[in-house]
């Protein structure tokens, strides 16, 4: 249906406006916590007025939803699919709902949609065709290790994930550590979680014992873990980091 808005001009002439839906980019827990510990209630309402969601993954999507709204009607959600699989031509339709003035939320797996996450062809999409953008409050792992890892926030870069190959990653941190020290920024990279405990040994056999290391680990649950130390103190250390979603973060 429709949403239209109506207007009589001076000249009693009848306007007829049709109201495009909005975009709402909906944050999700970073971990199995409670939605409102750490985001505001604004999301909850919103939850609660969207029916058209673009998801990830069903499955997480539904979880969600019925846990930070368990009133809200599981067999009213119509849910558009943005996993790998999902092909350019079927995702440049998502959007088209929001002509009849229904607004559509591009939920994030974990975190916020966009930022290390997918979702940013959507939001382009909505640019392009004139729809409103608006993001919404909810949990950064990037921005809240970078609040706490103590480091230049004025002046910092996202590096996403460094090479797989042994070789190669040694290098990125070499050269990551570099453009740290010329830059005077703070370099903030992400690794997939089994991998965490192979990126620190490398982390430890190639930066300098004066570069400084944050690590922050399943940041907003209960077994939360962020350290900052130079390199010459993280080699006394082994923080237990196998399968847990963490950030890197160093400053020369």
């Amino acid at each position: 249906m429709y949403v239209l808005s109506v207007k009589i001009d001076k000249d009693s002439s009848l306007k007829i406006k049709i109201m495009i839906g909005k975009l709402y980019l909906i944050p999700t827990t970073l971990g199995d916590t409670e939605p409102l510990e750490v985001m505001p209630l604004s999301v909850k309402k919103v939850v609660e007025e969207i029916d058209y969601y673009i998801v990830e993954s069903e499955k997480s999507a539904r979880k969600f939803i019925k846990k930070i709204s368990p009133k809200k009607s599981q067999s009213s959600l119509h849910l558009m699919s943005l996993d790998k699989y999902a092909e350019d031509i079927e995702t440049s339709t998502y959007l088209d709902i929001c002509k009849e003035g229904i607004h559509v939320g591009l939920l994030s797996e974990a975190g916020v949609p966009a930022v290390a996450d997918p979702g940013a062809s959507i939001v382009k999409l909505a640019h392009e065709n004139n729809i409103q953008v608006v993001p919404l409050v909810g949990p950064s792992s990037i921005l809240m290790a970078m609040m706490s890892s103590g480091m230049n926030g004025q002046n910092f870069a996202f590096n996403g994930y460094l090479p797989i190959d042994k070789s190669d990653r040694k290098k990125a941190i070499k050269d990551l550590e570099k453009l740290s020290k010329d830059k005077n920024q703070s370099q903030i990279f992400i690794e997939t979680p089994y991998r965490n405990e192979k990126m620190f040994a490398d982390l430890k056999a190639t930066l300098t014992p004066s570069t400084n290391l944050c690590i922050a680990a399943d940041i907003t649950l209960s077994s939360e873990f962020i350290k900052t130390l130079s390199m010459e103190d993280w080699k006394h250390q082994t923080p237990d980091l196998h399968k847990k979603p963490a950030i890197f973060i160093i400053q020369k």
